[in-house]
């Protein structure tokens, strides 16, 4: 089965196209959350680009895909990637660091040029994990067209940090943002 979205070009000229087609951009939102913070971040950011997609009569695909399920395939066919991952001892969390490692080299040199933004959640800091997937990002080549955000929860204890939490409406709404930003420059 095919699957059709619906193009319009600069002149309002207004195709049908199958889903797959280099016609249609493609935005991939890659989480990874333990405690459900980078999970809502993932989720607000991928509601920024749906809204940008429909104020800006847009049509792309947009997809919001687990850390371990994303395909090379999906990568590859990506124009645009927003990051959202936990730190974890002062790095990106083992899941995130382990697709990295997973499709570094296999997408090198393939993918540069493409944008991507990233949303860290985080206890106290952030700041490493963040380093750590733009020095990653900038092996890959890709342009980071939006500035990264780091959700601080001010989580200390080992409880705090465990509990799930549920993000407040400043970082939802930064969250959103986001990827509204990085959406509109598709």
């Amino acid at each position: 089965m095919v699957y059709y979205l619906y193009h319009k070009d600069s002149l309002s000229n207004l195709y049908i196209v199958p889903i797959g087609s280099p016609l249609v951009k493609k935005l991939l939102v890659i989480w990874h959350s333990r405690t459900q913070t980078a999970y809502q971040a993932a989720q607000a950011a991928l509601q920024g680009a749906m809204q940008v997609q429909d104020e800006l009569d847009q049509s792309y695909s947009i997809d919001l895909v687990h850390v371990e399920q994303v395909s090379l395939s999906q990568l590859l066919d990506a124009d645009a990637y927003i990051f959202c991952a936990p730190e974890n001892l002062g790095s990106l969390s083992g899941a995130m660091k382990e697709f990295f490692d997973r499709f570094y080299y296999d997408l090198l040199d393939k993918i540069q040029g493409r944008y991507y933004s990233a949303i860290i959640s985080a206890g106290s800091d952030g700041q490493g994990a963040l380093r750590q997937l733009q020095r990653i990002c900038t092996g890959w080549r890709l342009q980071e067209k939006v500035t990264p955000i780091i959700i601080n929860t001010q989580s200390q204890t080992p409880e705090e940090i465990m509990a799930p939490k549920t993000l407040t409406a400043a970082h939802r709404q930064a969250a959103h943002e986001l990827g509204a930003t990085l959406s509109a420059w598709l």
